[in-house]
């Protein structure tokens, strides 16, 4: 009975605590694997093909296939990166900073849990499934330098960036963020926005119209990352609880409020709602909501999407305009500032009311040193700790990125040639083209 009181709440077996009551049960719970592995495949999802199609269709069409080639580049790196090492020095215990390598190319990682991160899911379908986050999170990075950017030279950087800016943050401060809004959002983001100032304008920017060349890839690839997200968030409860169901209800909620906030500010300012705005708007709010889905309540979300809306809709539109950086398609005004944006508001809207780990004490109930460290903070110093994340993950990724990005310029170069960049990447970096015509 005890057992099955466990399994039922999420909650540690006799095993797991030392009990002198020994338990049943020695191996994973066959619904947690059912939930983590089913929402590994929907993170997967958001990235091939989500996040191909949406940067896809918004890239030229001489510079599509550019874009899904570096996206399955990525995935295929990051995951032998992640076999190697990259898992083992996020996840096994060393110093505060970074991991060790106990699980060095998953060494011990097996069907059993580790009650580290999970009661009931097996540790391989857990790093299976944080793998996603890894693979999604540098991909989210090519949105700001498509288009001229060297294939060689994106997966140079990629595995440096990895281990030197992804793996620490990860490790660092994956605590209080539910679904990586810190560790995905805010890395990649801020990362995007050093990594496109290096490599400097296309030609032709702000002289050329460079329009996307197919708003039906990117709506596909939007509705794609939408329902991928619930996988993302909702499944970094890493149970199908309570906790994942509100996340699930606040992702819903704040998605479909940023979508529509975004297209009715430009209904309102340009007279005309785009599918581009609902796009963006809902791409915004997905990384908006993400570091809060599992802490806040349904009116929190909504004005979480009210701010989705608002804030990167003017990053996107006029700080980019002020400040006269190329991000292509605009990484850094929804990751960066929709991350931070994100990470800020958990710490204001957080309440224990939704996330009983936010009251968890392993004695009385009212005493404070009992409590878990969540538990301690949150309702009085919560948006300082969440300040603290920031100012972290900022400094580590744009020093982290403006450090590996001098390197590879120096070592092979990051930018292709005029003459290819005038010509298209797919045809010289791949040999294809996205579309035959004749």
């Amino acid at each position: 009975m005890a057992d099955l009181e466990a399994y039922i709440n999420n909650s540690p077996r006799g095993a797991d605590t030392k009990s002198a009551t020994a338990s049943n049960i020695a191996g994973p719970g066959p619904s947690y694997n059912a939930w983590m592995m089913t929402c590994a495949a929907l993170v997967l999802f958001m990235t091939l093909p989500g996040l191909a199609l949406f940067y896809g269709g918004l890239v030229r069409a001489k510079n599509v296939l550019s874009v899904l080639a570096q996206c399955l580049g990525i995935a295929g790196l990051v995951t032998i990166v992640w076999w190697v090492v990259g898992y083992s020095l996020v996840f096994s215990r060393s110093s505060p900073f970074i991991g060790g390598l106990k699980f060095a190319f998953l060494h011990g990682v097996d069907a059993r849990p580790n009650s580290d991160y999970s009661y009931w899911a097996s540790q391989d379908v857990f790093a299976m499934y944080q793998l996603m986050f890894a693979i999604i999170a540098p991909a989210l990075i090519i949105g700001a330098v498509a288009e001229r950017v060297k294939f060689a030279a994106v997966l140079v950087f990629v595995g440096v960036w990895m281990s030197a800016v992804y793996f620490p943050i990860a490790h660092m401060v994956w605590g209080i963020d539910v679904a990586g809004g810190t560790v995905v959002h805010m890395s990649s983001g801020w990362s995007a926005l050093v990594l496109c100032i290096l490599l400097g304008h296309r030609l032709g920017f702000r002289k050329e119209i460079m329009a996307p060349h197919s708003m039906v890839l990117c709506m596909v690839g939007t509705g794609l990352l939408w329902v991928g997200w619930y996988g993302f968030n909702a499944g970094s409860a890493l149970a199908p609880d309570g906790i994942a169901a509100n996340a699930f209800m606040t992702t819903t909620l704040a998605t479909a409020v940023a979508s529509f906030t975004w297209a009715m500010l430009e209904y309102m300012l340009r007279g005309k709602p785009s599918v581009l705005g609902f796009c963006s708007g809902a791409v915004a709010g997905l990384v908006v909501i993400t570091p809060a889905c599992g802490y806040i309540a349904a009116t929190g979300a909504v004005i979480i999407g009210i701010a989705a809306g608002i804030l990167p809709f003017f990053a996107c539109t006029k700080l980019k305009s002020w400040l006269g950086y190329d991000d292509a398609l605009d990484t850094f005004g929804i990751h960066a500032v929709g991350g931070t944006l994100g990470a800020f508001l958990t710490g204001i809207f957080a309440t224990a009311s939704v996330n009983p780990n936010l009251s968890l004490s392993t004695g009385a109930p009212l005493n404070p040193a009992t409590q878990n460290g969540l538990a301690r903070i949150v309702g009085h110093t919560l948006w300082i700790e969440q300040l603290k994340a920031i100012v972290v993950t900022i400094v580590v990724a744009v020093v982290g990125t403006a450090v590996i990005g001098a390197l590879v310029r120096g070592a092979i170069g990051l930018r292709i040639p005029p003459e290819i960049e005038r010509q298209g990447l797919d045809i010289n970096q791949h040999g294809e083209e996205g579309y035959i015509t004749s």
